[in-house]
Order: C-alpha cells, then structure tokens, then sequence
C-alpha cells in the first residue's frame, strides 16, 4: 500500500485527521521510547486524531468533558484495532498502541507517567501540528481537539511535510497564566501539580477530569486563524 492508501482508508475507518511519520524522525526520541524501542521491525509510524467536541470545553460541570474523553479514548482505541487488523489484511504488519492508558513507566515522587510513545511527538513529526505552550498538539484545521492514536508500520511509507505553522500566537502565555495549579512552564507540565485535578476520583469512585483550562483558553483551540488550511489527508 502506499501513503495515499493508507491515510484513505484511515480516514475512511472514521479518524478526522492523520499523518505518516518516518521512523527516522524519532532520532531524538528518549532511550525506551523510540519505536523501534517498542517493535525492531517498525519502519513507519502512522498517526490519527479524533475530534473532541468543542462545546464540552464551555460545559460548568465537569461529566460532559469528562465523558467526551473517555469515550473518545475508548473508540481511538477500537478503531487502532480495527485499523491494524485491515492494514495486516492487505499486507501491512501492524503494531497497534494504546490513545492513554495502559502504560509502565512511573516516577513516583514526581507522579510522573509517560506512554511508551509520546503520540503528541509523533502527531507533530507526522506532521498533523505543532506543539503548543500548553503542551498539546496544535492544527491549524482542528485546533488543540484531538485525541490521537497511532499504528507502528513495517513498511517504508512516504512521511507527511512538517507543519508550516506554529501553535502559539507571538508572546501569548494565556494557558500558562490560567493554569489553576501553576503546572505549566510552556515546555512541560507538572503532572504531580495537575493530577489532583485533571484525574479526581470523587466518593462513587469515578474519576473525573475537573480542569481543561490549558485546552480551553487557548485562542487556537479551535483552529490558527492565518494558517493556509490543510485538507484533510
């Protein structure tokens, strides 16, 4: 199959964005957690993101935010699934990761995870953004309201063109200074600072996201107003 192919049938299966990643552009990637790390045969690392509704981010209660993630975890997850299964059907061998959970590696003094592939990274070597002050990925159609998944590939696959675009207007520091816990710097985030909010577990034991504020404030949520509107791969 060849890039087109590929990202036309990713599109297909239901994603609203993706993008192709060589796996040389992982060089810089953390010991442990470059691709090949997770599978020697991985060649090409393909890249999708599903929309998060919008108007979750203007709710007051935390359930309808809360719900919109967990749900598109859910089905960026189950359509990995499906795509590695049809990918393998035409001849791709496929290795499918997981959107969040479950992951192994924890500092515990800090509270700090990390995935075993920062898919923020690959969404912006494959060229579906660029990362934000905020600390999440940023396109100039969809904004910051993506949730990603991605599939590792045995096949040298042409990669997507970086994008041309930054996500952050000149000087703005908005998610920084909104932040409720101080938790951003503008290049990371305090996960010890963030997580009693953005995973609460209340008294039932559900645990709910309390805080989007670094999403919400963002003046290109929704999309870079400027930018030369990409279409859709």
């Amino acid at each position: 199959m060849t890039s087109e192919e590929v990202k036309s049938l990713v599109l297909e299966m239901g994603a609203d964005l993706c993008g192709i990643a060589p796996v040389e552009r992982f060089a810089g990637a953390p010991e442990g957690f470059h691709p090949r790390d997770i599978w020697p045969g991985c060649r090409s690392v393909l890249v999708f993101a599903c929309r998060l509704p919008e108007g979750a981010l203007d709710a007051t209660s935390c359930i309808p935010y809360t719900f919109a993630c967990n749900r598109l975890n859910a089905d960026v997850d189950s359509l990995t699934l499906a795509l590695a299964r049809r990918l393998e059907d035409r001849g791709l061998k496929s290795v499918p990761l997981p959107s969040d959970d479950p992951s192994e590696h924890w500092e515990a003094q800090r509270e700090h995870a990390r995935g075993v592939l920062s898919l923020r990274h690959a969404g912006w070597l494959a060229g579906m953004g660029s990362l934000g002050r905020n600390n999440l990925l940023v396109n100039d159609r969809l904004g910051n309201m993506l949730h990603l998944g991605a599939v590792l590939l045995d096949a040298d696959l042409e990669g997507d063109p970086p994008a041309n675009y930054g996500a952050c207007p000149d000087g703005c520091s908005l998610c920084i200074e909104s932040c409720p816990r101080s938790a951003l710097d503008g290049v990371t985030v305090d996960q010890k600072a963030c997580r009693p909010l953005s995973n609460c577990r209340n008294e039932r034991g559900f645990i709910l996201k309390k805080c989007w504020t670094c999403r919400k404030v963002c003046p290109n949520r929704s999309g870079i107003a400027g930018a030369k509107a990409a279409e859709p791969c």
